[in-house]
């Protein structure tokens, strides 16, 4: 006969946080999660359907650096559940993963919906509520929804958004504004006619990545980075992108004398992006190359290499993840208790940690739901 666990763990958030947490915890403790929707439903759409969930860099440290907010707090986070334990993870939970040539790690299935079903399989004694948490009290421990109260001796907070925001609010803790971040931006500039156009391997100040131009402005991996980075920075704000790798143009002018420089910068770039550069230093695209003086040479270079955008708002819903959440002061590092609520701990996207595109905030929270589990079990075994 299964031993009865009186240890009673309330996690509010079925998403990849708090499902992870409550399996490390399952075995030690009676576990409810509270979800008002379908658990683990937002993995789904991850690296596009095939479910990104990791990235192969085993360097703590290295791997910190992917994360514009709570690099240093992280250190103690990754020191204790790294990427080698992810894919660990995973294996256990049947899994098998591969690793691309940019060092994203996906399930060989490439589903995100295999990790889903796999880990909400490997979650038998696990009881899912479908509630939605209003608040946490802590005189009793009590998580209180929408349907009725129910009493822990630890509760975790791993649901992002508002109502991950309001439970901590709740509790007296300071929330960090949340603003977009992986998104899409808006320039100032009008990139109508080079809607749908991508760029590969485009260099700026933040990295490099692939652009992708839209009809109000700029998208695509490497925009993703530079929204995150400057995701508190107040618009308008400028970048600079270098649009073509390098050519020797003058030569390539001179041994095509009679070629279109439209033509020849289409070798280059795409011919969209040549006509629209071509415009924007008032040259006739049909010019032929033995008309270019070393004065538009020059301009045209100019503006490949330093294609300034001036940014004017992010795009409209479109963000991936937000960076804000519960100030990092008022957690502990290492447990991932609330210094304000004892008892209560938070994984996930509910804190003020946030990472690039490439695995990264999942792995946050495959290491910080590790890192409340630990805590929580530490406690019932002193």
């Amino acid at each position: 006969m299964a031993q009865e666990l009186t240890f009673r763990v309330g996690i509010i958030g079925g998403g990849p946080s708090g499902c992870a947490c409550a399996y490390w915890l399952q075995n030690m403790c009676d576990v409810t999660v509270f979800d008002y929707s379908s658990p683990l439903r937002t993995i789904l759409p991850t690296g596009g359907g095939r479910c990104n969930l990791a990235h192969a860099e085993f360097d703590f440290r290295e791997l910190a650096k992917n994360y514009p907010r709570g690099e240093k707090f992280l250190y103690s986070v990754f020191s204790r559940f790294s990427t080698t334990d992810t894919l660990d993870f995973f294996e256990k939970l049947g899994v098998k993963t591969y690793t691309q040539e940019d060092m994203r790690i996906f399930p060989k299935s490439d589903s995100a919906k295999e990790v889903r079903e796999s880990l909400i399989k490997n979650l038998p004694p696990v009881r899912f509520k479908k509630e939605r948490a209003l608040r946490v009290n802590t005189s009793p421990l009590t998580v209180v929804t929408d349907k009725g109260s129910y009493r822990f001796d630890r509760v975790v907070i791993a649901i992002g958004g508002h109502n991950g925001y309001d439970c901590a609010k709740f509790l007296g803790h300071n929330i960090v504004a949340p603003k977009p971040a992986l998104t899409s931006l808006r320039t100032m500039e009008n990139f109508k006619s080079l809607a749908g156009v991508a760029i590969r391997d485009v260099k700026s100040e933040y990295g490099s990545g692939d652009v992708l131009f839209t009809h109000e402005g700029v998208s695509g991996p490497l925009i993703y980075k530079v929204s995150s980075i400057k995701a508190r920075d107040n618009f308008p704000y400028e970048i600079t992108l270098d649009m073509c790798k390098g050519f020797d143009f003058q030569t390539e002018l001179n041994s095509n004398p009679h070629k279109s420089v439209k033509n020849l910068l289409s070798e280059h770039i795409p011919k969209s992006l040549a006509e629209y550069v071509l415009g924007s230093v008032l040259v006739n695209p049909d010019t032929k190359s033995h008309q270019i003086n070393g004065k538009i040479r020059d301009e045209i270079l100019e503006r490949l290499h330093s294609f300034k955008l001036t940014v004017v708002s992010t795009s409209k819903g479109g963000e991936t993840v937000t960076a804000g959440g519960v100030d990092l002061r008022e957690v502990n590092p290492k447990t991932l208790e609330s210094k304000l609520a004892s008892g209560v701990y938070f994984c996930g996207e509910v804190l003020d940690i946030d990472g690039f595109c490439g695995g990264f905030n999942l792995q946050n929270c495959w290491s910080t739901a590790y890192c409340v589990a630990q805590g929580i079990l530490s406690d019932i075994n002193r």
